[in-house]
């Protein structure tokens, strides 16, 4: 039986299997950083800061994301959408999702 530590690490290999889509998800319209954190927390999914900057930043790189600067409320905020490749990918990626969900079900349920 895999105890203590090793559990922690398998599971953190779960989340880490979901974490851009779970991102992608939340990116449809445009979001900062501490925004779209606080939504993935509401909605089951926390991450942690030192995750998500370096993710965003990297699937930006990729051009998967577009960003701008705002200083309108407040202080400078970078924002964060999709750009078309990144909506692209994100409809993949969930219905890849959809799928393995599906026969993960099955297997789980024994069907």
């Amino acid at each position: 039986m895999v105890e203590g530590g090793g559990f922690d690490k398998l599971e953190q290999e779960l989340r880490r299997g979901v974490v851009v889509l779970a991102v992608l998800s939340q990116l449809q319209s445009l979001r900062y950083g501490y925004e779209l954190r606080q939504s993935l927390v509401d909605k089951g999914m926390p991450i942690e800061e030192g995750t998500l900057y370096p993710l965003l930043r990297r699937l930006e790189a990729q051009g998967l994301l577009r960003s701008e600067w705002s200083t309108t409320q407040g202080p400078a905020r970078r924002y964060y959408a999709l750009s078309d490749d990144g909506m692209r990918l994100y409809q993949r990626l969930t219905a890849s999702w959809r799928g393995l969900n599906e026969a993960m079900t099955n297997l789980l349920e024994g069907n």
